[in-house]
């Protein structure tokens, strides 16, 4: 699922959002949780991050092992302006400039809030 991740993280929202629900019930599964507990709490608890952070996370450290490679070529590569965000293209380099998802927003809340209280 994470394979070339920097290439299609770029995706349309509903397909990450079927990918999320799948690691969903992955995460649901492993930790034998009950229908109830949200699924913040599980990314949270299991140390887990949510598909668009997976690869928004897997994106830069793609883009920035590749703009300092010793190929001109794959500098050449990596190394654009992104378009307009009113533009119809999108390249791979546009997820990094995305907004997080809710999901992950609210699952960066509980961790922050955690480390808040274990100080």
């Amino acid at each position: 699922m994470t394979y070339a991740s920097p290439v299609f993280a770029h995706a349309r929202p509903d397909i990450l959002y079927d990918l999320q629900i799948v690691q969903n019930k992955f995460c649901r599964r492993a930790a034998d949780a009950p229908w109830y507990v949200k699924n913040s709490i599980l990314h949270r608890d299991l140390e887990l991050p949510t598909i668009s952070k997976y690869m928004r996370d897997a994106s830069e450290r793609f883009f920035d092992i590749a703009n300092s490679h010793p190929n001109p070529l794959i500098v050449s590569a990596v190394s654009y302006e992104p378009p307009p965000s009113n533009h119809f293209c999108r390249r791979p380099r546009s997820v990094l400039l995305d907004p997080p998802d809710d999901l992950t927003v609210e699952v960066e809340k509980l961790i922050e809030v955690n480390e808040m209280a274990m100080e």
